[in-house]
């Protein structure tokens, strides 16, 4: 790895290892190991890992001043100049930044080869003094390395992980095999122009305290018009429409039973919009969700007579029969915010708000 800042790192570490994890072993006929009276195979598993045997959310440690994060790229390669800004913005925080070994490599559209990539992601997941992995930049290549990730270095020690658009997979993945709650929101390759201070303050927010995060419905938003009134209650799951919808039968294909659907895109037709919907609705995850918050729809095309965004998203969401609230400042559009990702939420469409539960505990 190369080392942007020096300084010492006040490492926190949780409560248990991964031996006191494999000291419990489940059979079909009981519990082997020594048990302390009184106490179940459950209670002697460090919390994490019992959340996670129990099917609930992990939600990591946030990040303090003095911890070491690190920098990877899982997908395309970065702009140095870009970068600089983001990390300048991380050790305004008090973090401590390292970038992944090849961060900066180019292969083809990927930034280098596939295992060199998914060889930083996991080496920064199992360093136990990285507090948090921070991702690069999107544009692609997350699914080609998503079902190599550590799981096991994940489990043993649950860190924050922040990205979005093509991270949407890792993502997925992590919830789906480890129930980890991460963070979507603005990554390192940082552009002022679209992400000011109110998109620093909210990542920041995001990952370094345990508030609840509140959105709220901005009327100059192009989604804003979708609306179906309601209230519902959920874990938020979702990101990349493209990224979600091109999971279904693989082992990060999100179960959408009664969660609250994030959806955002970029750059898209609008009839592949409703194809990547339609595909949803087909295999049966949208009709089983609680409701669907949509975010920043941005650069949609569509030809003169066809529908536009706003025209897609009511015709294959309005039916459904649940809250839908637009307008929401989350994606690859101007002023992006944060939102937690496999934490609970409560959305009220009638008052265009959607407040989330933290990613981050205070562990």
């Amino acid at each position: 790895m190369a080392s942007v800042a020096a300084g010492k790192v006040t490492r926190r570490r949780l409560i248990g290892t991964s031996a006191a994890a494999a000291a419990v072993v489940m059979t079909g006929s009981g519990v082997a190991g020594a048990a302390e009276p009184g106490k179940t195979a459950a209670s002697r598993l460090p919390e994490h890992l019992n959340r996670l045997r129990k099917g609930r959310t992990v939600h990591p440690p946030k990040l303090r001043p003095g911890d070491k994060v690190r920098v990877v790229s899982p997908g395309s390669t970065p702009d140095r100049e870009s970068m600089a800004r983001g990390i300048e913005i991380l050790q305004s925080w008090g973090l401590v930044v390292e970038l992944g070994e090849h961060v900066y490599d180019e292969y083809g559209y990927l930034a280098g080869k596939d295992e060199d990539r998914l060889a930083d992601l996991n080496a920064a997941l199992a360093d136990p003094e990285v507090r948090g992995v921070f991702a690069a930049r999107g544009g692609y290549g997350c699914q080609r390395i998503a079902d190599g990730i550590d799981l096991r270095a994940v489990r043993r020690d649950p860190k924050v992980l922040v990205g979005f658009s093509d991270i949407t997979s890792l993502q997925a993945m992590l919830w789906e095999s480890t129930r980890l709650a991460t963070v979507h929101g603005p990554m390192v390759n940082w552009d002022d122009e679209r992400t000011g201070p109110e998109s620093i303050e909210a990542l920041r927010a995001a990952v370094m305290s345990t508030d609840q995060v509140k959105l709220e419905r901005d009327p100059e938003e192009t989604t804003a018009p979708v609306l179906v009134p309601g209230k519902a209650s959920g874990v938020v799951l979702g990101g990349n429409l493209s990224l979600v919808s091109s999971s279904v039968g693989a082992r990060d294909q999100l179960d959408l039973r009664d969660a609250i659907f994030f959806v955002e895109e970029v750059g898209e037709a609008n009839y592949r919009i409703d194809r990547m919907l339609t595909q949803l609705l087909r295999c049966g995850d949208l009709p089983k969700v609680a409701g669907v918050v949509i975010g920043q729809i941005t650069d949609s095309s569509h030809d003169e007579g066809e529908w536009d965004a706003v025209g897609v998203l009511q015709d294959r969401l309005g039916a459904l029969g649940v809250p839908v609230l637009g307008g929401l400042k989350l994606g690859h559009g101007p002023g992006q915010l944060t939102i937690p990702l496999g934490s609970m939420a409560t959305m009220d469409a009638d008052a265009g708000t959607l407040i989330v539960e933290s990613a981050v505990s205070d562990g």
